[in-house]
């Protein structure tokens, strides 16, 4: 039995690999897949893969590129997600602000330094023609930790995954008053390239299984309804969130990839960029 660690967000998006490890589907191929969920998001796993603390992760495009840019000895496999992340913009339910343009030249909460919800921080000022030198952030590292920032009003908006935040909308926590979609594929597979030098076979056969859950993940019976219980949604969100979501079981085009590096470039969130070779890699 080959021992792999992977990681990846509590988040809805990541049910197929949960029904895999429980069905035992990588557990019959010989491998001991050990998922961990990581709420902290896509900083604490590009962190993870540094350290060696996992070997595959399922982490935002943007987050992951930027930090293969900035050393992290890992590479991009596949698209995981191909539909955009849809952030939602989020404020606390009494808060004095009212519309998107309200928040220019506030504080934004953000999981950790190089998460999603800090680099589409940028996008989305970009977006709306804000002085992205002006964005001021609070790290929270969870979403426990923005309820806590904008209630109290450490941080002014919080930008994270609109449906999983959703709940929180309908307690009158937190009030969404705008979306943002990313503008490229949300989620990616990134593997450690040590792991991917001494295990390529290993690995091929950890997507083919993925792949092959992902590509009929729409079709299980009643998957609304064990969504929805799971991730405590109303059946109504989790089925708009399904026909706005597309799984992929393909590897990233150098054409999204450049799309992405151009615009953190832009952005001054990365001073160079990488090759396809550097950043891609065949399994």
């Amino acid at each position: 039995m080959k021992t792999i660690k992977i990681a990846g967000v509590p988040e809805h998006f990541n049910l197929p690999w949960q029904l895999c490890v429980e069905n035992g589907e990588f557990e019959n191929e010989g491998i001991d897949l050990q998922w961990t969920d990581i709420p902290e998001g896509t900083g604490k796993m590009c962190q993870m893969l540094r350290d060696g603390e996992t070997d595959i992760a399922v982490i935002l495009s943007e987050g992951i590129v930027k930090d293969i840019v900035g050393g992290n000895p890992s590479s991009i496999v596949q698209v995981y997600v191909e539909s955009p992340l849809i952030w939602g913009i989020h404020v606390a339910a009494n808060s004095k602000f009212k519309t998107l343009p309200d928040l220019e030249n506030t504080k934004a909460a953000i999981s950790r330094l190089g998460s999603g919800s800090h680099l589409m921080a940028f996008v989305n000022a970009q977006d709306n023609n804000w002085n992205t030198e002006k964005l001021e952030f609070e790290i929270v590292n969870t979403i426990d930790g923005a309820v806590e920032a904008l209630t109290s009003g450490k941080a002014d908006y919080f930008m994270w995954e609109r449906f999983m935040t959703k709940p929180l909308v309908d307690k009158g926590v937190f009030r969404r008053i705008a979306d943002c979609p990313t503008p490229w594929p949300c989620f990616v597979i990134a593997v450690r390239n040590e792991v991917l030098e001494k295990h390529p076979q290993t690995i091929s056969r950890i997507l083919e299984i993925i792949n092959a859950t992902t590509s009929e993940f729409k079709e299980i019976p009643s998957i609304d309804r064990t969504l929805a219980s799971k991730f405590d949604q109303k059946i109504e969100d989790i089925n708009e969130w399904l026909s706005l979501t597309k799984w992929s079981q393909k590897p990233l085009q150098e054409k999204v990839l450049n799309k992405i590096q151009n615009q953190l470039f832009d952005l001054k969130i990365i001073d160079k960029k990488g090759t396809f070779a550097e950043i891609v890699k065949a399994v």
